[in-house]
């Protein structure tokens, strides 16, 4: 780790960010651990960042990343239905969004919650989860009432029951004045949307 006792993490979505598109703009952006993206981007620009930047990528895929089956971004791990350890932390993607239309990389509430059940002996194997990442927001968290936008009933289970310090999420076009706009507090748990990029620091267990 390049921060000793925290990871700090550059997360991404849904739009190529002007101030991320250049090497100069990018090498303004130090000590970065790990890249995570939420989905919906080119896996040029996210090949870019991690060439760029030199971190490692964890991403999801978004409802509009069909291209990431024929070429995946360089250098990242698919997080989807998996718990991956970064350093000391535990680290849980879900990809997609809610069913609208029978496009790909879309979830009904009962796929999405078959896929988390999936996930339990895993959740209970390294005792939970630190951040999650998803594409889809929670429902009544930051979402919208259009069914493309609409965020998933079963995140709220998710949350309350492993209670992870961050649930970072894309999929929602919202332009913030301040970073704090970004989060929502739930419990314990921090739900932070990237539209665009965030910059956030955890501290190691």
């Amino acid at each position: 780790m390049k921060n000793g006792n925290s990871i700090k993490i550059l997360s991404v979505s849904d739009v190529v960010d002007p101030t991320l598109k250049q090497p100069s703009d990018t090498g303004r952006i130090t000590g970065i651990d790990l890249i995570i993206s939420c989905g919906d981007l080119p896996p040029e620009y996210l090949s870019f960042l991690v060439d760029s930047i030199k971190a490692p990528l964890y991403y999801v895929g978004g409802n509009h990343d069909i291209r990431y089956e024929a070429k995946p971004p360089e250098g990242g791990l698919n997080l989807h239905g998996r718990l991956i350890p970064f350093g000391d932390i535990n680290i849980m993607g879900l990809e997609g969004s809610h069913w609208y239309n029978g496009g790909p990389y879309q979830y009904t509430e009962n796929q999405m919650r078959s896929i988390i059940r999936r996930l339990r002996p895993s959740l209970w194997w390294r005792g939970g989860v630190d951040v999650i990442v998803t594409h889809a927001p929670p429902r009544h968290i930051h979402d919208t009432e259009d069914p493309c936008h609409r965020g998933f009933e079963c995140f709220h289970r998710l949350i309350k029951k492993y209670q992870p310090g961050y649930f970072i999420h894309g999929h929602i076009h919202r332009i913030f004045d301040d970073p704090s706009d970004r989060v929502t507090v739930v419990g314990k748990t921090k739900v932070v949307n990237t539209y665009g990029y965030h910059i956030l620091e955890i501290k190691n267990s």
